[in-house]
Order: C-alpha cells, then sequence, then structure tokens
C-alpha cells in the first residue's frame, strides 16, 4: 500500500508486463453477475497468455479473497451494488500488494466518479456498466499485457467497415442503417462513405444526390483539408453527412496510392464516425479501407457460399497484433431456403456476433422509399443499435445513454 493509503497501480517493472518467473496468479476476477462475466471471458479468453480466475461477489469477495491468498499482478473487481464503493476500495487497498494493476468496473457514469477512482484512490481504469468488448479490449488489455493502446492513442473518430461476404447480403442497408443511428438518433458527428464511385448504392439509399468531391479527394490527395471535407460530404440530417460519387460506368478514376490515409485522416479529425460500405475485392482502394479500419463488420447470409467467404474474411483478417476482433453479423436468419442457425454456428464453431432476421419486404421499402429502415421499423432498429453497441467505443460518458443490447444479441 502505498503512503497515502491508495492503489497505486503501477508495475515494479513496466517493461516486464506479465512478470516471468513470478508465482502470482496473472490476472483475478471480481464480479457481481453473470452478463458482466460473460463479457469479461470473451474479451480476455483470446488475449491474455494465461488462464484467469473469475470470481462471483464482487469488491466484497476481492477483500476477502485478498486476505487469505497471495495479490494477483491484475485484478479486475465490480464495485457495483456496493452502498460505499469508495469506502470499499479503500478497504481493498488494505489487503493488497502495492505494485497490483487494479481494475474497476461500476453502476455511476458521471466524470467525477471516475476521477476519484483513477486519479483518487489510484485505480489504473473505471469502466461504467454495460460493459461491452469493445471497451475491455481498448481500456483493459492494454494495461494488463502491459502494451501500448495503440488504437486508443490515435486521435479522431472510428472507422467502421461494413462488408457483404458476398454480394446482395444486405451490407449497405446495415451501413446506411447505422450511420443514421450515430449521426441522427445518437447526434454524432458521422459520415457514411461509399467509396463505389460507379454501382454504390448508399446514398441513393438516401435519396442523396453524390456530388464530385470524392474522386477529385482520391485522384488529388494533396487536395484534401477539413475545409475540402465539409465541402465533399452532403449534409443529410443533424449531425449524418454522405460522402459519395457517382461516376459513368466508362470512367477509369486513377486513384492516388497515398488517397485513403489522407482522406481517413481528415475525415477522423471531423467527426466522431466514419462508417464505409466497403466490398471485398481485389481493389487498391477497398483494401486500404479494410486495412485501415478501426473496426470490421463482415455481414453474411445463411448459405454455403456466405459462411464459406465469411471464414475466408475472417482468417484473412485474424492477427493476434490487432486487438480489435471482426465482428460477424448473419442477416436474413431464417430466409426460406437457407441453413439454420445449428448449421451456421457449426460451421463458424461459434455464434455470430449478431443476428437479424430475415425481412426482406420491410427493408426492400424502406431502401426503395430513400429512407432508413431504423426510422420506422423498431425492430430492426433495435438490431441496429445491438450493433452500435458493439462496435462503438462508448467512454465513460456514453455509458449513461447508451442503450442496453437485447436478448437476440449473441456472442462468441
Amino acid at each position: 500500500m502505498a503512503a497515502d493509503g491508495t492503489l497505486p497501480g503501477l508495475p515494479r517493472d513496466p517493461d516486464e508486463p506479465w512478470a516471468a518467473g513470478s508465482d502470482r496468479v496473472a490476472l483475478m476476477v471480481f464480479v457481481n453477475e453473470a452478463t458482466t462475466e460473460a463479457v469479461l471471458r470473451d474479451s480476455l479468453s483470446d488475449v491474455t497468455p494465461e488462464v484467469f480466475e473469475v470470481t462471483q461477489g464482487g469488491i466484497r469477495a476481492a477483500i476477502a479473497a485478498m486476505q487469505k491468498q497471495a495479490t494477483p499482478r491484475n485484478l479486475i473487481i465490480d464495485i457495483s451494488g456496493v452502498d460505499e464503493p469508495l469506502s470499499a476500495l479503500r478497504d481493498l487497498s488494505e489487503v493488497v500488494e502495492p505494485d497490483v494493476k487494479v481494475l474497476v468496473i461500476g453502476e455511476f457514469t458521471d466524470v467525477d466518479f471516475y476521477r476519484e477512482v483513477t486519479r483518487g484512490m489510484g485505480a489504473r481504469e473505471y469502466l461504467a456498466k454495460p460493459l461491452t468488448r469493445d471497451m475491455v479490449v481498448r481500456l483493459f488489455i492494454p494495461i494488463i499485457v502491459g502494451q501500448p493502446a495503440a488504437a486508443q492513442e490515435v486521435a479522431g473518430g472510428r472507422v467502421i467497415t461494413i462488408t457483404g461476404a458476398c454480394g446482395g447480403v444486405g451490407a449497405t442497408t446495415i451501413a446506411v442503417n447505422l450511420a443514421w443511428h450515430f449521426g441522427v438518433s445518437r447526434n454524432r458527428h458521422t459520415v457514411l462513405l461509399d467509396p463505389d464511385l460507379h454501382t454504390g448504392s448508399a446514398a441513393l439509399f438516401l435519396d442523396v444526390v453524390p456530388g464530385p468531391g470524392l474522386r477529385a479527394a482520391l485522384e488529388m490527395p494533396d487536395r484534401i483539408d477539413d475545409l475540402f471535407v465539409e465541402r465533399a460530404a452532403v449534409t443529410l440530417k443533424g449531425r449524418m453527412h454522405v460522402l459519395a460519387g457517382q461516376e459513368a460506368l466508362t470512367d477509369r478514376p486513377a486513384f492516388a496510392t497515398d488517397a485513403v490515409p489522407r482522406l481517413l485522416a481528415a475525415l477522423r479529425r471531423r467527426y466522431n464516425f466514419i462508417v464505409a460500405d466497403v466490398p471485398f475485392q481485389p481493389v487498391p482502394l477497398y483494401r486500404d479501407l479494410l486495412d485501415m479500419a478501426t473496426q470490421r463488420v463482415i455481414v453474411f447470409e445463411p448459405t454455403l457460399a456466405g459462411v464459406r467467404d465469411t471464414l475466408r474474411l475472417r482468417a484473412l483478417y485474424s492477427n493476434v497484433s490487432q486487438l480489435e476482433r471482426t465482428v460477424l453479423l448473419l442477416n436474413r436468419d431464417g430466409m426460406p431456403g437457407g441453413l439454420t442457425r445449428a448449421q451456421v454456428e457449426d460451421a463458424l464453431e461459434g455464434c455470430p456476433d449478431l443476428i437479424i432476421p430475415d425481412l426482406p419486404k420491410r427493408l426492400a421499402i424502406a431502401a426503395n422509399m430513400g429512407e432508413p429502415a431504423v426510422f420506422q421499423r423498431s425492430f430492426f432498429r433495435l438490431r441496429v443499435n445491438d450493433l452500435a453497441r458493439l462496435v462503438a467505443f462508448n467512454r465513460l460518458l456514453d455509458s449513461g445513454t447508451a442503450a442496453a443490447p437485447t436478448s437476440n444479441t449473441t456472442s462468441r
């Protein structure tokens, strides 16, 4: 314990994240309910190199356990449901070793409480419920494994790519409605990016007439600046913008090799979310967008081709050095003639991250009317909200307003 009675949370040797050779347990987790446990197990299992222990009972159970056994090197504790959580943290500080890295989970969402827990009490990080995998991956895992949170340190908005495993699986519909959710429903600065200058339909689904700005940016990236981005994107409603093009089928734009990094850098300075409808084709432009994405989403239907190509795409972007895991979205579940849910899960060797049932008529009507389906269809709107929870990094101030995932959201 430090001289002031706080939890310093600083490792003795920051260059030795897992303290090789130490007989202390690498990680112990004390939670209060099964939902939080499931999210933590899902988030930590692929990254932490050692088996970790999970115990029900929250901080009170942690205090009791630390009085009887050696302190782990990393400790995740749940303080929700405790009448005086700060007092409980002080009690914990009396029974743990001074170099333990304490990560706290709780119910409070105000910034003053966050500062008291992290700055006053010395915990390394605090997350407010409901937890998402993205929150744990971005804020907890880098501390646990002793690596810098590279993705978190990059200033600017999140780049979310929506890619169909096959053509016609509904990727554009998902991208349009996700962008609408962020930009209109959540009032975040959002741009919907459609890089397909010839046959892209994202703007069409919103009844937007695209301009020449995107092509100019991709051909002459030296012209890209904040003012250029403002003029190139079409304002749709609120903080929702669309950046797309519609070139003649005979045109062959000459994209510059450094166009995507420059374009994304400018967009990330301006927008909280960049939702890109990116098809998977052997085109350098699309490949660069997928490579530079903060979060990738693969949309597929319950067909043999859909599952096959989903597995191929997932394997292509499986990278142990990347903390963000590709989100798999099964669309049109229960479609006539499609694979059963059990067959899909067996082929994937796990559950999709999100499942949307077959709603062909409702979504087709919305697309033909040039309006997002989330504007009218409550059931589909809930599914889009679930997707937003999966892919959006919600900090402490967002946690109080974000809706919790519904029961149809699945996790792997």
